[in-house]
């Protein structure tokens, strides 16, 4: 059987197809459950320096008429779920409980780190017994209302020390057994998986792994078949889609021939720092000749941009960040900088100040431009 040709791609062809499919060009989706169906997942980050990550990102696609308690509407009655930090469609869960089973069976197929932490699992058997009965009994619960009987304790650099129960939980919620319930102020909750996923079907491994490369490629549009593994979603997608190479960029990618026709409508939005068009760095750099790091975890004399600083597109084209903290106290989005990675056009600047002034809004905070 004849396999398809390569497809010859510019930068701006790739670009165009990874805004459109991330839904941030026009028109814009209207609906929050068709949108992280399209987008496949949300990181479900509780920084709230602008808006908690979740929120920021449809707010990004959806604008004004966006509302988060839309969000938690779903979230409360179980359209979505959370695993391991990602919101993403209740049905979804199928296509992880083969790999959650093979998790649970320390089987041959998983990576040499995960056989460590299947071990762990298994010389805490007790403990593990111990929490699922305390939720049975009395679940959802938060980390720190259940016990910790573990006998071999984790050990780490220093990082992860003394968090057995916590670790524990990531582990029971890989072996399908627990799964995240909401929150209780800002703690996690946790219960049994069988009261929170729906009853489905699990997907064959194998199959499973191919849907969720299209799926993935559907939310990317363009992507490498091979990368870097992350610690919160996959950014490869395999065999997926055709392949293509992009003028100027080495190696060839993956993308999803749906996005090789049709128009390209621009707008611009401000996004996340977590927003998946730039959370691979690499793809970001590659495609969009952007430099941007996420520089929380610096000490502030030592920041270019900003703790939480927002990634601007305008059109095709990354060209800057915004350097604004929600001040909620004071009812003020305060906007300490706004970074040009290249000299704004009047129509930039213009698109920017918009966008801001729709953020405020959407925050209910009066927009504190930079002093001078």
């Amino acid at each position: 059987m004849p396999t398809a040709a390569t497809h010859q791609l510019s930068r701006a062809d790739a670009r165009r197809i990874a805004v459109r499919a991330q839904l941030l060009s026009r028109p814009r989706p209207s609906e929050v459950l068709a949108s992280i169906d399209h987008l496949t997942m949300l990181q479900n980050d509780p920084v709230e320096a602008v808006a908690r990550n979740a929120d920021l990102v449809l707010w990004s696609r959806i604008g004004s008429d966006y509302r988060p308690s839309a969000l938690t509407a779903a979230l409360d009655d179980l359209r979505l779920i959370e695993l391991m930090g990602i919101i993403r469609p209740a049905a979804d869960i199928a296509l992880f409980q083969a790999e959650m089973q093979l998790f649970a069976e320390d089987a041959d197929g998983l990576p040499d780190y995960q056989h460590a932490q299947a071990r762990w699992v298994e010389a805490n058997d007790g403990c593990r017994r111990d929490i699922l009965e305390r939720l049975r009994q009395d679940g959802p619960l938060t980390a720190r209302e259940l016990p910790d009987t573990c006998d071999v304790p984790w050990q780490s650099s220093g990082w992860n020390n003394n968090r057995n129960v916590r670790l524990l939980l990531d582990m029971l919620v890989l072996r399908g057994e627990v799964a995240a319930a909401g929150f209780e102020g800002r703690e996690r909750l946790w219960d049994l998986a069988g009261r929170i996923y729906p009853e489905l079907t699990p997907v064959p491994l194998a199959e499973a792994r191919r849907m969720r490369d299209q799926r993935r490629l559907r939310s990317l549009g363009i992507a490498r078949a091979r990368t870097t593994a992350i610690p919160v979603d996959q950014n490869d997608v395999g065999s997926a889609g055709e392949t293509a190479v992009i003028e100027g960029v080495r190696g060839t990618w993956q993308v999803d021939p749906a996005y090789l026709s049709g128009t390209f409508s621009p707008r611009a939005a401000l996004l996340s720092p977590l927003d998946r068009l730039v959370y691979d760095r690499k793809r970001m750099s590659e495609l969009f000749e952007f430099d941007y790091q996420l520089e929380m975890f610096k000490p502030a004399a030592k920041r270019r941009w900003g703790y939480w600083a927002l990634p601007i597109l305008y059109g095709d084209r990354l060209i800057g960040k915004i350097d604004a903290t929600a001040d909620r106290r004071a009812g003020v989005l305060r906007v300490e900088a706004v970074h040009r990675d290249l000299e704004f056009t009047a129509a930039m600047t213009h698109a920017v100040e918009v966008e801001l002034r729709a953020l405020a809004r959407w925050l209910e905070l009066e927009l504190l431009p930079p002093a001078g």
